[in-house]
C-alpha cells in the first residue's frame, strides 16, 4: 500500500471575512509529482503554507508524515521553496548551501547539490551578485539539501530562461526517480504537463479537479481546432481563441459543429487540424465554470 506522506482533510482557512481555502481534502502519496494549479488568488500558496506548518487551518486537519506540520520531526523530512526567497547578499553561494545544510543530520554534499542544479561555477559568487534566474535556481536547490522525502515548490521556475527551466526539470525528475515526492505550483502549464503525474486544480479556494493530465483533458470535453485563416469570423460555441500569426486555435466543446459553422461562414482557411484539448484548455474550462465559495 502506498504511503500517504501528507494529507489535508476538510481544510478551510479564513482571513477575516475572506475564505482563502474552502473545505479542501487532498492526499499526497509517496513518489508522485503533483501539479497544483489555479488562478492568482485561488488559494494555492495558502494551502501549501498549511501543509508546511506556516499557517494553521481555521477548520479541518493537516498531517505531514502523520504529524502536525509544525512538529520538527515531520518538517525535517520536508523541503520547500516559496515564491520569494531572501538570500544574504554578501554570502557566497557555497556558504549559503553550507549554512542550510548545517540544519540537517545527513545533508546532500555541496558538490552533489551544485552539480544537480548546475550551480558549480557560482560557488564562489556572492548571492547579491547573482542574476534573478541564478538566485531562483539556488533557492530551489536549497529545498533538496536535507535529503527530503517531500518537497513543495511554489512557482519554482518564475524568471528562468528555457535552459534554466529545463535544468530544474531534470533536478526534479532525478529526485522523483529516487522515490521523492513533489508538489509544485506553476503558471507554466507546459511545465506541469512535462513533470506531473497528477494535477489538482484550485479555484476560489475550492478543489475543482484532481486527476491525471490525460484524464483532465478528456473530462473537460474540449477540442482544439487549428486553422490558418486571415480573419476569425464570429462563431458560436467558441470558448477560447489563441493566435500565432495567421495560425488560429479555436477551443470548443463541439468540434463537429464548429467546423461546419466555419465552412458555412465562407471565410477562406487552410490546414485545419482537430486535436484533443490541452491541459490549459482543461484548466480554463474548470476555472471558468466554478461557483464562488460561500462567505
Amino acid at each position: 500500500m502506498t504511503e500517504i506522506v501528507a494529507r489535508a482533510d476538510g481544510v478551510t482557512r479564513r482571513y477575516g471575512e475572506v475564505i482563502a481555502v474552502h473545505d479542501v481534502t487532498i492526499e499526497i502519496p509517496a513518489g508522485q509529482i503533483i501539479g497544483l494549479l489555479g488562478p492568482n488568488g485561488a488559494g494555492k500558496t495558502t494551502l501549501i503554507n498549511m501543509f508546511v506548518g506556516l499557517r494553521r487551518p481555521t477548520e479541518g486537519t493537516v498531517r505531514l508524515f502523520g504529524r502536525d506540520p509544525r512538529d520538527v520531526k515531520a518538517r525535517k523530512h520536508m523541503g520547500m521553496t516559496p515564491q520569494e526567497t531572501g538570500l544574504p547578499d554578501t554570502a557566497l553561494v557555497g556558504e549559503v548551501v553550507d549554512f542550510v545544510a548545517s540544519h540537517f543530520p545527513d545533508p546532500v554534499s555541496r558538490a552533489e547539490l551544485l552539480d544537480r542544479f548546475q550551480l558549480e561555477e557560482l560557488v564562489r559568487r556572492q548571492a547579491g551578485g547573482l542574476s534573478g534566474g541564478q538566485k531562483r535556481r539556488l533557492a530551489v536547490a536549497l529545498a533538496f539539501v536535507g535529503r527530503p522525502r517531500l518537497v513543495f515548490l511554489d512557482e519554482p521556475t518564475t524568471g528562468l530562461d528555457v535552459e534554466g527551466r529545463r535544468t530544474l526539470w531534470d533536478g526534479i525528475r532525478e529526485f522523483n526517480s529516487g522515490g521523492g515526492t513533489v508538489v509544485l505550483t506553476s503558471h507554466y502549464l507546459e511545465e506541469v504537463e512535462q513533470l506531473a503525474q497528477r494535477v489538482v486544480i484550485i479555484d476560489r479556494g475550492r478543489c475543482v479537479a484532481d486527476d491525471t493530465v490525460d484524464a483532465l483533458r478528456q473530462v473537460s470535453g474540449l477540442r482544439r481546432i487549428s486553422v490558418t485563416v486571415p480573419e476569425v469570423p464570429a462563431l458560436p460555441g467558441v470558448v477560447g481563441v489563441e493566435r500565432d500569426g495567421d495560425r488560429v486555435h479555436l477551443i470548443t466543446a463541439d468540434a463537429d459543429r464548429l467546423v461546419r459553422d466555419l465552412v458555412g461562414s465562407g471565410v477562406p482557411f487552410t490546414d485545419l487540424e482537430v486535436q484533443a484539448g490541452s491541459l490549459e484548455d482543461a484548466f480554463l474550462a474548470f476555472t471558468a465554470k466554478t461557483p464562488a465559495a460561500a462567505a
